[in-house]
């Protein structure tokens, strides 16, 4: 009798176990079908509905800053560097007098060639007036024919003579005129390669070794960057010329960041470089505030597009399966499904969708690692369509 009140009362226990363990799921359950019909709760994640922008569409480059003009400036006669008249690094005009190289030499030169030819002057005009007295001897037969034409042909080569002697007088006073070195452009002077008191020599340095370059002028306003594309791209670029666009380019810095510049295209170059299959093109920057500098590697934005009314989305919300881009699209009952597209160029956080996908469609952004088709989604505590539209704008 006692063997069995044990065995009677361990099975009141076990059967009151089980009651109580079943009423406790049993609520759960119930409480857990807030959540959805099924029983399960839903998932929380990010829902932003797709909309509609002006999307660019943007060619990104490596360039490098150039000066719109760029000039040597030599000595076109050799001397000793009298005086220096510009710093380093000034603003010069063209035309203004940069070095002073001795002149007494050319300055010499130069006035014996003006008393050579003042002298051949005298010797011409004495022969024209006893060439014209000959002529009124010979029409009164007082004159043979042939000292005449020997007078005469003096005439011809004293003229000869006083045409060489003012063109040497010119060279010479070219001479002296070049011992002023003047700057061939207007820009910024660089960094200067002799000082007073050095010899300089015309002719790229023949002179003992003496230097011909005194400085370097660029002209920094306006500015030129020169860039390389894909030759893929050349078509883009092409279309959009031919159809008397003015295409805009962004000159950044190396850390792609802060925007330096904002010009236009201005050359293609007219052949494809075969080693590297990329074209070279020229965009021009007024580069008033002069943040560009020759030498400065940028990077290159060019514009070629501008999508009107593009259906745009998150870039996160783009996911890559094995038959390629789709998204989670928020249908029916908060239900999740499986949507293909075709996804284009990214810009600012935003990724232009081709097709696929329409305007003001909820598409999830984040939360998709635990979803499947159909499965029951709610929105995530304090997420809101504020990120999409903070990138909208940046974006335009």
């Amino acid at each position: 009798m006692k063997r069995i009140f044990w065995w009677g009362l361990l099975l009141l226990i076990l059967c009151g176990l089980t009651w109580k363990l079943t009423h406790h799921q049993a609520s759960d359950g119930s409480q857990g079908g807030k959540g959805g019909k099924s029983g399960h709760l839903a998932i929380p994640v990010t829902m932003m509905s797709a909309k509609t922008q002006n999307f660019p569409i943007y060619l990104d480059g490596l360039g490098t800053v150039q000066a719109y003009n760029s000039a040597l400036v030599n000595a076109r006669v050799s001397g000793l560097i009298q005086e220096i008249r510009f710093q380093e690094g000034q603003e010069v005009k063209q035309g203004d007098v940069l070095v002073v190289i001795d002149p007494r030499t050319y300055q010499a030169q130069y006035n014996q060639t003006v008393s050579k030819t003042a002298q051949d002057t005298a010797q011409l005009e004495s022969a024209k007036i006893t060439l014209a007295r000959d002529l009124g001897l010979l029409e009164k037969n007082v004159l043979d024919h042939q000292t005449f034409d020997t007078q005469k042909y003096l005439v011809d080569q004293l003229q000869a003579t006083v045409q060489s002697d003012q063109a040497n007088q010119e060279f010479a006073k070219s001479q002296l005129d070049w011992t002023q070195v003047t700057a061939p452009i207007s820009g910024r002077t660089g960094v200067r390669q002799v000082d007073v008191g050095n010899q300089v020599s015309a002719g790229g340095g023949n002179n003992a070794g003496a230097p011909s370059t005194i400085v370097v002028i660029n002209q920094i306003q306006p500015i030129y960057v020169s860039f390389t594309l894909p030759q893929q791209d050349l078509s883009q670029i092409r279309e959009s010329l031919l159809a008397q666009k003015i295409l805009k380019v962004v000159a950044l810095d190396r850390n792609n960041q802060t925007t330096l510049a904002t010009g236009t295209l201005s050359v293609i170059d007219n052949q494809i470089d075969p080693a590297t299959a990329t074209v070279k093109l020229k965009a021009l920057f007024a580069n008033e505030d002069e943040r560009l500098w020759p030498g400065q590697f940028v990077n290159v934005r060019l514009l070629v597009a501008e999508h009107a009314d593009a259906v745009v989305v998150p870039t996160q919300a783009i996911q890559l399966g094995p038959d390629g881009s789709y998204v989670y699209v928020v249908v029916g009952e908060n239900k999740v499904k499986i949507c293909p597209v075709v996804a284009g160029p990214s810009e600012g956080g935003m990724t232009l969708v081709e097709s696929g996908l329409a305007k003001g469609e909820m598409v999830v952004t984040d939360g998709q690692y635990r979803l499947q088709p159909d499965s029951e989604v709610q929105a995530a505590p304090g997420k809101t369509t504020d990120l999409f539209e903070k990138s909208s704008s940046k974006n335009q």
